[in-house]
């Protein structure tokens, strides 16, 4: 309840069941004063560039919320199914596309 006593109302959220569903391994981030611009991209083995599947403009505000939530929801992740390893000095795409061990 709010200091007036009044339930603030949180409109209902419903995802459409034909939303594409699109997976990134990689994300471009830029910034204006005005806007974040997030870019998520595939890079698999053998691309010479990563192909860009989404883009996403958010105000500094929405970047600062989803930040904060993203957080959150890491937290209660790693709570969950334990800590997340970060590779060493190797870039991602060095981590993540290594050849198979002998």
């Amino acid at each position: 309840m709010t200091k007036d006593n009044t339930e603030k109302k949180i409109p209902g959220i419903t995802i459409p069941p034909d939303l594409e569903a699109v997976y990134a391994n990689m994300a471009r981030i830029t910034h204006s004063p005005s806007e974040f611009i997030f870019d998520f991209a595939q890079m698999l083995p053998g691309l010479k560039a990563p192909a860009f599947k989404s883009r996403v403009l958010l105000s500094p505000l929405s970047a600062k919320l989803i930040y904060k939530a993203l957080g959150d929801n890491l937290a209660k992740y790693e709570t969950n199914f334990g800590e997340i390893k970060l590779p060493g000095s190797t870039s991602l795409a060095d981590h993540l596309f290594q050849p198979p061990e002998e």
